[in-house]
């Protein structure tokens, strides 16, 4: 039975990209059947591992406006049991695109209907935005991760999508649970890092991840590679890091 978590913050630069595409990687390293779906049209999540988005014929757009199967759209990958569904700059389109279809916010759940069963994880990437793929990405899934940087408006934000969340859960997806809230770019030498994960975790108690995903200088370099940071330099911090986020979630998920 496979797991659909949403990684989404309407706020960009906040590590959602390389959340999914390192905590892919951990989990495919981990012996689990992962999927990566990349929801952003930057595309960013398929080049962080090694697929050329020029050459992208079958995308995440044509799986959402159903004119391919996932099967069709799927790619292999520099990670070790991760599939890729690819994004492509064309996925700008289905905003406009899906406004006036019936149930649209569906779409993307009717699409993977078919395929969940074949994964133990399907991680989607969205875009920095509360648009209607967003939208759709979290009306397909079991929870939902919300990367937060350690920084000055790390929070500003965070209750417009707690309230979007709440709306999804009335409407659209009920089952819909927060998987939790990860911090991420800390710098332990910075006051400012430490006083940000005791306001996040003084509010948000349970709901925050214990593993806090560190600023590390090889995270940044690894999408240029198109490797995830486990292929990248599995010694690194940024590499210990994903691999306790991804044994956190295997171990909440196994109760």
């Amino acid at each position: 039975m496979g797991k659909i978590i949403a990684i989404a913050n309407q706020k960009g630069g906040v590590g959602k990209t390389t959340t999914s595409v390192n905590l892919a990687a951990s989990l495919g390293v981990l012996e689990k059947k992962v999927l990566l779906i990349d929801a952003d049209p930057q595309a960013n999540a398929s080049s962080g591992l090694g697929i050329d988005v020029n050459n992208v014929e079958i995308g995440t757009y044509q799986i959402i406006e159903h004119s391919h199967t996932p099967k069709e759209a799927l790619m292999a990958c520099t990670a070790p049991n991760v599939d890729v569904i690819p994004s492509h700059i064309d996925l700008v389109a289905i905003e406009i695109e899906l406004v006036d279809k019936a149930e649209r916010e569906y779409m993307l759940k009717k699409a993977l209907e078919s395929i969940k069963e074949e994964y133990d994880y399907i991680i989607i990437d969205c875009a920095p935005s509360l648009g209607l793929l967003t939208l759709n990405a979290l009306t397909a899934s079991d929870s939902v991760i919300i990367p937060i940087q350690c920084e000055y408006f790390a929070l500003e934000g965070l209750g417009k999508l707690l309230n979007t969340i709440k709306s999804i859960q009335k409407i659209h997806n009920p089952n819909l649970d927060i998987e939790g809230l990860l911090l991420t770019m800390f710098d332990s030498r910075l006051r400012l890092s430490n006083q940000v994960v005791e306001e996040v975790q003084k509010h948000f108690n349970d709901m925050v991840f214990e593993t806090i995903i560190q600023r590390n200088v090889k995270l940044s370099e690894a999408p240029s590679f198109g490797e995830s940071i486990i292929n990248y330099d599995a010694t690194s911090k940024g590499a210990n890091n994903y691999l306790q986020l991804a044994h956190e979630i295997i171990k909440k998920n196994s109760k």
